[in-house]
């Protein structure tokens, strides 16, 4: 699993536009602006320690190297993801990658005519962007200016010094490691230990850390990260338990039954 997702669609360089539909993905970060505007179900957003539902026409936003965690139950999301590079916004606000949002929540902090604006931004974006009519790229890119326009200057934000940004980057490169740490372990048996030792750290600061960027302790998420992939075998014909148990990397098939029926509530 990587926890960068890359998305080809070569045709406006900085935006990126898809439709997309998830019961569940693990925590990872972007480097990009991400909006969320959910079409089906409704979604959880958990970030910085707080969990967030954004019902179906709802928008949330997340900022470039924000940890986020999404749920959507076993029903399903659809949701449209628009990511925005921060190189596009700072062409015509220089601050724009520093900038910082209180929340992902949009809808409370604007007024009814307001997210009605930002909503047909939106979806104009999208269909431009789409269906490519001639200049398109100029429709997308006034639109998307638009909507960030709002979110900044509406939504709870500031704006990060030099020295935050640069501790804020380090911090990011240092998460996205140990994400993808898991991700090439996670099938056997894994240690924080090892990774502090390869950063560096003591083990209660990495423990400290593991914490406050994901909210749960490492042997919690390295679980999640298992779980996932065993209901990606499961998804995809795996039919023997005890396959699907080991090869998702739980050394204990009770262990493993434990998780499902404590995640999901079943068997």
């Amino acid at each position: 699993m990587n926890k960068y997702e890359i998305v080809q669609h070569p045709q406006i360089d900085g935006i990126t536009l898809f439709f997309d539909n998830l019961t569940y993905r693990t925590p990872h970060i972007h480097r990009e602006w991400e909006l969320l505007w959910v079409v089906r179900g409704a979604l959880a957003v958990h970030s910085g320690g707080a969990q967030y539902r954004i019902e179906p026409g709802r928008v949330a936003v997340l900022a470039p190297l924000q940890p986020h965690e999404l749920w959507a139950g076993p029903e399903g999301c659809t949701f449209l993801c628009l990511q925005v590079s921060p190189q596009l916004l700072t062409r015509f606000f220089p601050a724009a990658g520093r900038v910082r949002l209180d929340t992902p929540e949009v809808a409370p902090h604007l007024s009814g005519p307001e997210y009605e604006a930002l909503k047909q931004a939106l979806r104009q974006a999208a269909r431009a962007y789409l269906e490519q009519p001639p200049f398109y790229q100029l429709c997308c890119a006034g639109q998307i200016c638009l909507v960030w326009h709002t979110f900044f200057s509406r939504l709870p934000c500031r704006v990060l010094t030099a020295e935050e940004d640069a501790k804020a980057e380090k911090r990011s490169a240092r998460l996205t490691r140990l994400l993808e740490f898991v991700d090439n372990n996670y099938m056997h048996p894994i240690r924080l230990a090892d990774f502090a030792q390869a950063e560096g750290c003591t083990m209660n600061y990495m423990s400290y850390f593991v914490r406050q960027c994901l909210d749960q302790s490492f042997q919690e998420y390295v679980e999640t990260v298992r779980f996932d992939h065993a209901c990606k075998l499961i998804d995809a014909g795996a039919v023997r338990m005890t396959d699907v148990c080991f090869a998702a990397g739980f050394s204990d098939y009770r262990y493993f039954c434990r998780a499902f029926r404590r995640r999901l509530g079943l068997t």
